[in-house]
């Protein structure tokens, strides 16, 4: 299986801060990990999170065999020897081609014109208490058009809601619906 990670930035309203998410998206599944946000992404910070990610990971990590990159100076020779115990090949995208790393691209694509550019961030600590939600929301209930309109990791059971009544349920104060059976 592959993995694919990448920065994403986001201006906070308050502290006017310029803050940093790092995520790592599993590529088969779509499955999502916000690491990190920081104002500062340097190779320690960076190195530290690598190492976060490995261990929640544990036994699974064992499944992934590349990580797409960019080349980004936050991704330092160490970030790389990590990952490379793992078991995990670092796979650093040519200059100036994102579409290199398309997946990554499209998760911030997505997380833009879903969340971050709707929304006025009061500092650090509200930004990552929303990413949090918001990535609940993406793993667990958002359909995903490779993945035949099914959320990577869902705990519910597929059904023809065609045939059923459906309830609407706001998720991050209504700028997110999601929709069930009724019950």
């Amino acid at each position: 299986m592959m993995l694919a990670c990448d920065f994403f930035h986001v201006d906070c309203a308050l502290t006017l801060q310029h803050l940093y998410v790092l995520f790592v998206l599993e590529v088969g599944t779509r499955y999502v990990h916000i690491l990190g946000v920081t104002p500062n992404p340097d190779g320690a910070w960076t190195l530290q999170q690598a190492r976060n990610l490995l261990m929640d990971r544990g036994e699974r990590a064992d499944r992934f065999r590349f990580l797409i990159r960019d080349r980004g100076g936050q991704f330092t020779a160490a970030f790389d020897a990590v990952l490379a115990d793992a078991g995990i090949t670092a796979c650093k995208i040519p200059p100036r081609s994102p579409r290199a790393n398309a997946y990554a691209e499209r998760f911030v694509g997505t997380v833009r014109a879903e969340l971050t550019d709707r929304m006025l961030f009061a500092g650090e600590r509200h930004l990552r208490r929303t990413l949090d939600s918001y990535a609940r929301h993406y793993n667990e209930r958002r359909p995903h058009r490779a993945l035949q309109l099914q959320p990577p990791r869902s705990d519910r059971p597929v059904v023809d809601l065609t045939l059923e009544r459906i309830r609407r349920r706001p998720v991050l104060g209504d700028l997110i619906s999601e929709y069930e059976r009724a019950a």
